[in-house]
């Protein structure tokens, strides 16, 4: 089974950005959907971004215009570029990789990063 694990979560400012990252232990880019999801405490955790073997990228209504989700085979990694961060953006981000055909509940997650955005 192939581990995710996400990095670059941390403080910034509101307006500021960060990119998450999600480093696979192995090749997932062409046989699997990649998601990032967040959570906060009490609320569902929800979509922001994933991207499906062959190129297609959905996003969550929220981030829509501000967020970018990308890949790169050769690292086995995908990464989230967040820009013009708001304070409803706080959130534990996961990563998630799934089979196609599968809901992410049948895939497998990373152990989240906090991302804090806060004057």
């Amino acid at each position: 089974q192939v581990q995710v694990v996400e990095s670059g979560g941390g403080l910034v400012q509101p307006g500021g950005s960060l990119r998450l990252s999600c480093a696979a232990s192995g090749n997932i880019l062409s046989t699997d959907i990649v998601g990032w999801y967040r959570q906060v405490p009490g609320k569902q955790r929800e979509l922001v971004a994933e991207i499906i073997p062959g190129g297609v990228i959905n996003y969550g209504d929220s981030v829509k215009g501000r967020f970018t989700i990308s890949g790169d085979n050769a690292k086995n990694t995908v990464y989230l570029q967040m820009n013009s961060l708001k304070p409803e953006d706080t959130a534990v981000y996961y990563c998630n990789h799934r089979r196609y055909g599968l809901g992410p509940a049948f895939g497998t997650w990373g152990q989240g990063t906090q991302v804090t955005v806060s004057s």
